[in-house]
């Protein structure tokens, strides 16, 4: 299967690392970045730390015993632990400056060993700049919910300095909510599930999620499809990419996963208008994309590979919608 970085590079793009010195890090996993472009052209992109090093199976071959997925973490702290730090790009895509972002005048006790806010998309909305992942460590049975968390960026030292914990629509009784992408160009909304589509609005005044748009199921739009990056506004429509799990055993009997993704193309009602064929990032069985933004005819696109590792690549839009039209 020829790979979206392959495609990109052979068609004149970029595609970077994203590395944080291992000062910050101690040369423990960064992945699953999110890219976002200022009103001044600034590329920003969040990226995401944590304090272990994961080992999978990816050619399904030596398989550990206890399964073909493993998190390696340090004896004293065996949490999967994660930090967010924002960096600023240069116009190569790569790091500028990068900083922490400073939770603790927020962060309780976690409850639960899966802490802090995971796969966090940047937004800004109203002029104020958001991270939005999902918390899980709120409640002892690692209950997920979207939490969307203002950043004082660009003050330093860069402080979150608000975090609202959103309810799912209706009675929010569900287990885990995750990767709801949020729209870059109408505030407080997004895209929650995709087949089909559901559109919602979260009020942050009255802390309320209701439902805006609730598409009908489409045999011909992928099933399963789950979040992914940002929902970017793009010609007449919007566009967004989101991920697709295939579970399966292993010979052993163990769980593992394919992660793949998908391009989706929206008009302005929220119907999907096209996809493109499902694909990999660099052709690993664990990848995943939270980040997707426009910037002078050029899509940008981040993606993490295997937690282990964190990209950013910049094609045209012109190369990408050949792609979507394949």
């Amino acid at each position: 299967m020829r790979t979206l970085a392959q495609y990109c590079l052979e068609n004149g793009g970029i595609v970077s690392p994203l590395i944080i010195p291992s000062d910050f890090t101690n040369g423990t996993s960064l992945f699953n970045p999110s890219v976002f472009v200022d009103d001044d052209g600034t590329v920003l992109t969040i990226i995401r730390h944590c304090q272990y090093t994961l080992y999978h199976s990816e050619k399904r071959n030596f398989e550990h015993q206890w399964g073909p997925l493993l998190y390696l973490n340090p004896e004293n702290d065996i949490s999967l632990t994660t930090k967010n730090y924002l960096a600023e790009l240069n116009d190569n895509l790569k790091i500028k400056r990068v900083y922490e972002i400073d939770t603790k005048d927020l962060d309780k006790k976690p409850k639960w060993s899966f802490v802090g806010l995971e796969d966090a998309r940047l937004v800004k909305w109203e002029g104020r700049y958001y991270i939005c992942g999902v918390r899980r460590d709120t409640t002892t049975n690692g209950q997920g919910r979207m939490e969307l968390s203002e950043i004082d960026y660009p003050s330093r030292p860069l402080k979150e300095v608000s975090r609202q914990r959103i309810p799912a629509p209706g009675k929010d009784d569900t287990y885990c909510e995750k990767n709801w992408m949020p729209i870059l160009d109408k505030p407080f909304h997004y895209i929650k599930w995709s087949n089909p589509v559901q559109v919602v609005k979260y009020n942050p005044e009255d802390k309320t999620t209701v439902d805006v748009c609730i598409k009908d199921f489409k045999e011909d739009v992928t099933q399963n499809a789950r979040g992914g990056s940002q929902v970017v506004p793009y010609k007449d429509g919007y566009i967004a990419i989101q991920h697709i799990t295939y579970l399966y055993k292993t010979p052993a009997g163990r769980k593992d996963a394919d992660y793949k993704h998908q391009i989706t193309v929206y008009d302005k009602d929220w119907n999907v208008i096209k996809q493109s064929k499902i694909f990999s990032f660099m052709g690993a069985r664990i990848e995943f994309t939270c980040g997707m933004a426009r910037k002078d005819g050029n899509f940008l696109i981040s993606f993490g590979l295997t937690d282990n590792a964190a990209y950013i690549m910049r094609l045209s839009e012109t190369t990408l919608e050949e792609f979507i039209n394949e």
